[in-house]
Formats: structure tokens, C-alpha cells, sequence
């Protein structure tokens, strides 16, 4: 289901990317001529690793991307924020996904912050939880074990368990950036990939843990934050607060990188990209 979903999403992108490249009456432009005799011309490979929140939206582009570059091979990896800039920053790969932003020291070590979509993290809960709304206050006294039963917040009688993300994550670092919990949180667990930070909220009573919004489903509840509820408009006008930049990070800038680095880049920021940004639940960073 989830491969089906991205190829129409990647279907519908390349639709309007081709459209943007037709003449009303079906005749070519100049300009259009040279955008085809570009995409055509270019090859070649783009690696990038990193963020294992951007999955969603890296497979989504991805496979956009390489329909409209046929001869581009566009491959990621997902082994977490920190590895992804370490690693362009190491050149063994062209870019570095990363779901926080990047911090002074990797920025002077030549490493550039290309925003690419601005991100929601969410507060979850197992399903049989009946607190509906924390606020930024009561998430920071859970994280660092100053609460530690749901009926100090109005819900049931239930030992609070603390879900966060490993050493090194973007969600982790922003979230606690945000919360203000840096090097202050007391963890039950803490687990390596969004995806198992969902199944272990979801099967746990008493559970809470944060992911990338994108990738919520209904396995789960999704909380209120000082009564505003994540959505895309709260995100785009700033009254949900837990928000955070997707960045694909290069060494260097854009324009130093490859043709078809510069390209994809190029496509992110086109009109069919910020389609795939939409699509898969993001707010576009333009």
C-alpha cells in the first residue's frame, strides 16, 4: 500500500512537471526545448543517507525525481540525522538528510543547510490513553521525569512510560531543543527509527513518544499542544510550536555540486516538487 501511494504521488508530480513543460497550443518554446534537451542530457547517481523521519518524503522525491530523469539514479539510505551529515561531510555521499537543523560546528566544516520542507513533530499516545491535550510545560516535566502518572494531567491512574529516539536522532535533538530538555530527559527507551517508535507507543499502555507528523496513522493518538491541533495550516501560520526544518544537507553549495545534484534541487523547488512536499504531508519551505 505504502509503494502504491507513493507512485501515485509520483504520477500526479510528474504530470504537473510535464505539464509546466507544454505549450497551450503543443508547440515548443525555446526554453521548453532546452528544459527537455537538459533533462535528457543529464545522468549519472545521487546517494544521500541520513534522517529516518524524511523516509516517507525521500522515497516520494526520489521516485519523482528519476521519472522526470530517467537516467539519474536517485538511492537513500536512512541511518539517522548525525550519520547523514557526518557523512557528507566525509564526501561519501552527495547528501546528508537531516531532520533538525544543522549546528555551527558542522556548518564550518563546509557543510551547507538546504531546507527543503518544514516538518510537524507530533506527541503520541497508545490508543487507550484519554488525555487529549498537554501543554509544552507538561511535556517538558514528563520528558524529565517530573510526572510520571497520567492522572497528574488528567487521565487514568497509569505509569507514564517515556519513549524517545537514540543519541545522534534529528527528531530527538529538535524536540528537545523546542522543550527545552536537552541533556535533561529520562528515558524508558530509546529507539533507533520512527517506525519502531510508533509500534512501541501503540503496543504500550501508558506510552508517549514524538515523531515526524507525516508518518502518523491511526495505531495511535496524535495530542493537542496548548490547545492547538497539528495540521498543516497550524504549522504554516505558527500556532503549533513543535515544528522543525527538513534539510538535505551538501558540502559545499548547490550550485558546486554536481548536474545531477543541481537538478534534483532543482526539481525539489519546481512546481511538481513542492506537489510531492504537499502530498506526503509537509509544508513547503519556499
Amino acid at each position: 500500500m505504502k509503494k502504491r501511494i507513493i507512485r501515485f504521488i509520483c504520477v500526479a508530480a510528474l504530470g504537473i512537471w510535464m505539464a509546466g513543460c507544454s505549450s497551450n497550443t503543443g508547440a515548443q518554446t525555446d526554453t521548453e526545448q532546452t528544459a527537455a534537451e537538459d533533462t535528457q542530457s543529464i545522468s549519472g547517481s545521487i546517494t544521500m543517507t541520513g534522517s529516518t523521519s524524511m523516509e516517507k518524503y525521500a522515497s516520494a522525491m526520489n521516485e519523482a525525481f528519476m521519472m522526470a530523469y530517467p537516467d539519474v539514479t536517485a538511492e537513500a539510505q536512512y541511518t539517522g540525522s548525525g550519520a547523514g551529515i557526518e557523512a557528507v561531510a566525509a564526501g561519501t555521499v552527495d547528501i546528508g538528510n537531516s531532520s533538525r537543523a544543522l549546528k555551527e560546528e558542522e556548518k564550518q566544516n563546509g557543510v551547507v543547510e538546504n531546507i527543503v520542507a518544514i516538518d510537524g513533530i507530533g506527541i503520541i499516545t497508545d490508543k487507550q490513553n484519554t488525555v487529549t491535550n498537554l501543554t509544552t510545560e507538561d511535556i517538558s516535566k514528563i520528558y524529565k521525569g517530573e510526572v510520571e502518572n497520567w492522572s497528574e494531567l488528567g487521565g487514568p491512574d497509569q505509569a507514564i512510560v517515556v519513549i524517545g529516539r537514540e543519541a545522534g536522532s534529528g527528531t530527538r535533538g529538535a524536540f528537545e531543543e523546542i522543550v527545552a530538555v536537552e541533556g535533561q530527559c529520562q528515558y524508558a527507551q530509546e529507539i533507533d527509527s520512527t517506525g519502531a517508535v510508533m509500534a512501541k507507543v501503540a503496543s504500550t499502555p501508558g506510552a508517549i513518544g514524538y515523531v515526524s507528523l507525516d508518518v502518523i496513522d491511526d495505531t495511535v493518538n496524535t495530542l493537542s499542544i496548548n490547545g492547538v491541533v497539528p495540521t498543516t495550516q497550524t504549522i504554516q501560520d505558527g500556532s503549533y510550536t513543535l515544528t522543525r526544518p527538513f534539510v538535505m544537507a551538501t558540502k559545499g553549495e548547490i550550485a558546486q555540486q554536481s548536474l545531477a545534484v543541481q537538478a534534483y534541487f532543482d526539481f525539489i523547488y519546481s512546481e511538481a516538487g513542492q506537489a510531492v512536499i504537499e502530498q506526503v504531508g509537509l509544508t513547503s519551505a519556499k
